[in-house]
């Protein structure tokens, strides 16, 4: 049976020592949120989520979610109690606006919870994340009247949130939606056609379920210019804002899933079914942005959550297993094989997800507390930069941390060996969720082409050169430490990659854009290495500042030194190769005919 422990002291440690929480004092959110305060509610949270969710991952895996005949879905069994736990704790809205009941603490607390829970129970934690989407979307678009009907109940956790895109001929190109909206006289609209792959679309953890539909209004412009948003409540909001009669919208059928099976992934079929229009007409694809932004950068946490997860399962029986001698001599006399831990590549694969987990941790803890200030700054120009940062950074999270998180899941199942292919171990379940991350709010080869062709060409490069500064200043700043050398270098040589392969883009993509294509996947990945190269730099400078300071944690400041410096040698260089692969352009990936494959 799997276990978990939330990593509170490694989260303090990156938010104090590391990213300097003490400088987001003058924000409204963190004005009340001293480290004290965060430490505390941290630790709280993690134990909900070590002792309610995690207990819940492999039971409910194996059952599944269950449809009745009368389109009913039930979710596993002590789903509900633990549903009812997070909402009564005020979970759901920790980030939320108190005007709606929220607690208003900063949004970067929320997405270090959404860790744990997801490293606990992703099947799980998608209903309430989800609903976190909902909120956004509808506080920044929603009619004053739609905030007073939905947000008090989606922050309490009476009522849960989905968003409706996808329909069977469309996934990607959302400009092939068919739903279709017509105006009523009492102006609603009568919401009718179906969608597929709707993640929580139907449950029995909350009394009503909000909608989020993407449809288009009879006559508007086809292709994405065409659609609008549209709240469509399961229940019908009464005149006392409680969930009424009911509406046209059902659970056709639940998906048959590899993974994430707790989760009721539908199809949702919408009858002529009251819905309301969010924001403007045909600008919902803008409006529903909000929501799947907030997702990608969920779906990235996602990735590192089950990176996590996996590596502590895997790091405890590497200790635990015996089997085989150390090539360097026995290790353990006294019994009759060593455990598997004083073999190299064990440890190769264990530092590999542990190198990329305590930079990835910090790379998402560093982008939401920009996402912060995006929002609370009262400096324009403050804001601007945050907000740049965050969508030059958003596919790249989404991207390499799921793309990444999908491999650990898999090197933590190796270290197990054929145990790791045993229902009974939990390895394979790690392996079954993680895989859908890389797919779903995005597929991640279009992450990449977003980050290629929109992100980095936009205000002129400017979030881009930001971050090159970033690390220049970084670099400059530290260039006389003796003892970030190793880092410094290392980063060094990643930052000129990005730089070389930036360049080859501008020279060769407008030449031919299947260029900007064919390099797309392997820049994401390269920006990602210096973007995790960037945070071991720094927290390998707060470790070394933070040894022997007499804290008694100069063991973990030591073992962040070692596997930083893993990372530089056995990680970093991967950058190289990346950039080769850029440089060779799209000639021999496009040569073939269609006919040829």
């Amino acid at each position: 049976m799997p276990s978990y422990k939330a990593p509170v002291d490694e989260t303090m440690f990156l938010l104090t020592d590391v990213l300097g929480y003490e400088r987001y004092g003058n924000l409204p959110a963190f004005a009340e949120a001293a480290p004290d305060l965060i430490e505390a509610i941290l630790t709280e949270g993690g134990k909900l989520c070590e002792e309610v969710l995690q207990p819940l991952n492999l039971p409910g895996d194996a059952a599944g979610c269950t449809r009745h005949d009368d389109g009913r879905v039930t979710t596993p069994d002590g789903f509900r109690d633990a549903y009812e736990a997070i909402a009564e704790g005020g979970w759901i809205g920790l980030a939320a606006d108190p005007e709606y009941g929220g607690q208003g603490l900063p949004h970067t607390l929320t997405v270090i919870m959404n860790e744990y829970m997801c490293s606990a129970n992703l099947a799980f934690a998608m209903y309430p994340g989800l609903s976190q989407g909902a909120y956004a979307a509808l506080l920044l678009h929603g009619s004053d009247a739609q905030k007073r009907t939905y947000l008090p109940k989606i922050v309490s956790g009476a009522w849960s949130g989905t968003m409706n895109l996808t329909e069977p001929q469309c996934g990607t190109d959302l400009g092939l939606i068919r739903t279709k909206a017509v105006p009523r006289d009492d102006g609603s609209y009568a919401i009718t056609g179906s969608k597929i792959f709707i993640s929580a679309g139907e449950h029995d953890l909350t009394e009503n379920i909000v909608h989020l539909v993407l449809a288009r209004i009879d006559g508007a412009p086809a292709g994405t210019d065409g659609l609008s948003l549209f709240v469509v409540p399961k229940f019908l909001p009464d005149d006392d804002g409680n969930a009424g009669a009911r509406n046209g919208v059902s659970c056709g059928a639940i998906e048959e899933k590899m993974g994430i099976h707790a989760n009721s992934t539908c199809t949702m079929n919408y009858d002529g079914a009251t819905g309301w229009l969010v924001g403007t007409e045909n600008k919902g694809l803008s409006a529903m942005f909000t929501m799947m932004n907030h997702a990608r950068l969920g779906v990235g946490v996602q990735g590192l959550a089950i990176s996590e997860a996996a590596y502590q399962n895997a790091a405890d029986y590497a200790r635990e297993r015996l089997q085989g001698r150390s090539i360097s001599g026995t290790k353990a006399p006294d019994k009759p094989a060593d455990p598997i831990i004083v073999h190299p590549d064990i440890r190769r694969m264990l530092m590999t997800i542990r190198a990329f987990n305590e930079a990835a941790r910090a790379l998402v803890i560093w982008t939401s507390l920009k996402g912060d200030v995006s929002v609370l700054a009262e400096d324009e120009d403050e804001r601007e930069r945050a907000e740049d940062h965050l969508a030059l950074l958003t596919p790249v999270i989404k991207g390499v941390l799921t793309d990444t998180g999908f491999a650990n899941a898999v090197l933590a199942q190796q270290v197990f060996g054929g145990h790791g292919y045993i229902a009974e171990s939990g390895m394979d379940q790690f392996v079954r969720d993680a895989r859908i991350a890389m797919i779903y709010e995005g597929a991640n080869g279009i992450q990449a082409l977003d980050l290629v062709g929109r992100k980095l060409p936009a205000n002129g490069g400017r979030a881009l050169r930001a971050f090159f500064r970033e690390i220049d200043v970084f670099l400059k700043e530290n260039g006389d430490n003796e003892t970030l050398s190793p880092y410094l270098s290392g980063l060094k040589a990643g930052r000129d990659d990005l730089e070389k392969a930036t360049m080859w883009l501008m020279q060769n993509a407008m030449a031919d854009r299947d260029n900007a294509g064919a390099a797309a996947t392997d820049f994401m990945h390269l920006f990602g290495l210096v973007a995790l190269g960037l945070m071991w730099a720094k927290i390998a400078k707060a470790a070394a500042a933070k040894s022997g300071s007499g804290d008694g944690r100069d063991e973990v400041y030591a073992a962040k030194l070692v596997t930083g410096r893993f990372f530089m040698e056995r990680m970093m260089p991967e950058t190289a190769a990346h950039l080769a692969r850029i440089s060779a352009g799209a000639s021999s990936m496009m040569a073939l005919p269609a006919e040829a494959f």
